[in-house]
């Protein structure tokens, strides 16, 4: 997933005398809204930003001794870098996929196999909120969404060379709209206990949502709905008849109180998203079956996430110290002696971030 998502390798995170520390701030697309009369009817600029910080690093650490490196590593790359390089960037990809539970789009059912009208469902998620279309969109599945909708779809009428792909290789190409492939750190989600929650006061706007009258503690990534509260056209502000997705940003200890959530609850201007702010005692339900884990995938657009890394600092005494840069990604290798054991320890670095820049041009799928 991570080759498919806005990267970005920000040469100023090294530049010496001129460090901007561990933060980047990205800018996102400015809103504006209509006016319908003669009248010049001024509005302020109004620009929003997401914050991207650089403060995880992740390194694989090995060792050989002098005699090793010089009588059997006759390929110190290929039997050595390579190999680390590859369990580095499967657990920094696992990690980043953590940006999957920003995302408030949720379609699927909980316990059933994955369907392709699913996958349509995520395409008009995506679609209602406007995502462009000017880059391919991708469509990351887990493995046992990939058997069920393999051997769903197998009678299809399709293009020959994609019917070759899925026989062939036991996966989907290029399909309703979507790139597709399979990923194995998408697993499951376990959704949180909560139960019988409705909103504490009438009113509400913003990040935090006052409720009141149940039970059960929230998880990060847990979407809900609340009675009354409809998502609107991102342009016209209409009401579209669906009710507006949410999705718990920070775990919930449960019972009365504030829960942190997005999208914020805008009910006017440019960025407006729903119909109305929810009324006291409204309920909220949240989608999957509490406390049950289901299976998860993810469609979206290449602007959703963003992930980036930075050049570490090149340490001066060492046996050997390199760095490179490829596909956005910035890796640090280091080699020292050891005079005392006559070993020479080797680390690789990488240090990185990532935030889901663009949270509404995703979708979330579940199953199973």
């Amino acid at each position: 997933m991570r080759s498919n998502t806005w990267r970005q390798y920000d040469p100023s995170f090294a530049q010496s005398g001129a460090k901007i520390g561990s933060s980047l701030r990205i800018r996102l697309p400015v809103q504006f809204t209509v006016a319908s009369t003669p009248t010049l009817a001024i509005q302020n600029t109004v620009e929003t930003n997401t914050t991207l910080t650089i403060s995880q690093q992740k390194h694989v650490d090995f060792s050989f001794s002098s005699q090793e490196l010089t009588l059997n590593i006759d390929d110190f790359s290929a039997r050595y870098l390579e190999p680390a390089c590859a369990v580095l960037a499967a657990n920094v990809e696992a990690d980043a996929l953590s940006m999957v539970n920003s995302v408030w789009n949720l379609v699927g059912t909980a316990g059933a196999g994955q369907t392709f009208k699913t996958v349509l469902q995520a395409r008009k998620a995506l679609l209602d909120n406007l995502t462009p279309q000017s880059q391919q969109w991708q469509l990351r599945i887990n493995t046992q969404d990939n058997v069920d909708l393999v051997d769903s779809l197998k009678g299809l009428f399709q293009q020959s060379t994609q019917i070759s792909r899925q026989y062939v290789d036991g996966v989907m190409g290029l399909a309703a709209g979507f790139e597709w492939a399979e990923n194995t750190f998408l697993t499951t989600f376990t959704r949180g206990a909560e139960a019988g929650y409705v909103v504490g006061g009438a009113g509400q706007t913003g990040s935090t949502l006052a409720v009141t009258t149940g039970s059960g503690a929230g998880n990060v990534g847990d979407v809900f709905t609340i009675a009354g509260v409809f998502a609107v056209h991102p342009e016209t502000k209409v009401n579209t008849g669906r009710l507006q997705q949410f999705v718990l940003t920070a775990a919930y200890t449960g019972g009365a109180g504030n829960m942190s959530i997005a999208p914020a609850i805008t009910t006017t201007g440019a960025y407006q998203n729903v119909s109305n702010s929810p009324g006291a005692g409204q309920a909220l339900t949240f989608a999957g079956t509490a406390s049950t884990a289901t299976g998860s995938s993810i469609a979206f657009h290449p602007d959703a996430f963003t992930f980036a890394t930075a050049d570490l600092v090149m340490p001066n005494g060492v046996d050997m110290a390199s760095r490179a840069q490829k596909d956005g990604l910035s890796i640090r290798v280091v080699r020292q002696y050891d005079i005392n054991n006559d070993v020479l320890p080797c680390r690789l670095d990488i240090l990185y971030g990532y935030t889901a820049m663009r949270p509404q041009l995703a979708c979330r799928l579940m199953a199973n």
